[in-house]
This record gives structure tokens, C-alpha cells and sequence, in this order.
């Protein structure tokens, strides 16, 4: 798709109807409700989440394979 900067005010004003029209189908519930569930199952995940128990080295994608040594 082409940048918003490059969209003329009409082009921009149809992708926002467009988005309205996607979000108003989309079915709402009470934050009171939802929040409760939410924060139930995030506790109920939490012994596997590597964000809250880490992630073991040999397990780590992103660990450095190596250094390098300046002398």
C-alpha cells in the first residue's frame, strides 16, 4: 500500500470508515468482566513465561556464540 502522506484526504477518509466498519462488528464486553479473566490467565501461565522465570543459556537463540578479544 502506498504511504498516508501520499493518500489524498478522500483516500484517507474510506480507510477510516473502512477500520469503523471492521471495528463496530466487533463484540464488546465489560473491562470489569474481561479484566478479571485476563488476570487470571496470565497468572495461570506464569511458571512458563520466559519473561518472568528466564530463559536457560543453552536454550537462548539470541546468546552470543562467541566473543572477540582486542589486544
Amino acid at each position: 500500500g502506498r504511504m498516508a502522506q501520499d493518500m489524498t484526504e478522500k483516500e484517507l477518509l474510506k480507510m477510516e470508515l473502512d477500520q469503523l466498519k471492521k471495528e463496530v462488528k466487533n463484540e464488546r464486553q465489560m473491562v470489569s468482566k474481561t479484566g478479571k479473566e485476563l488476570k487470571e490467565y496470565i497468572e495461570s501461565m506464569a511458571a512458563e513465561d520466559p519473561l518472568l522465570k528466564g530463559v536457560p543459556e543453552d536454550k537462548n537463540p539470541f546468546k552470543e556464540k562467541g566473543g572477540c578479544t582486542i589486544s
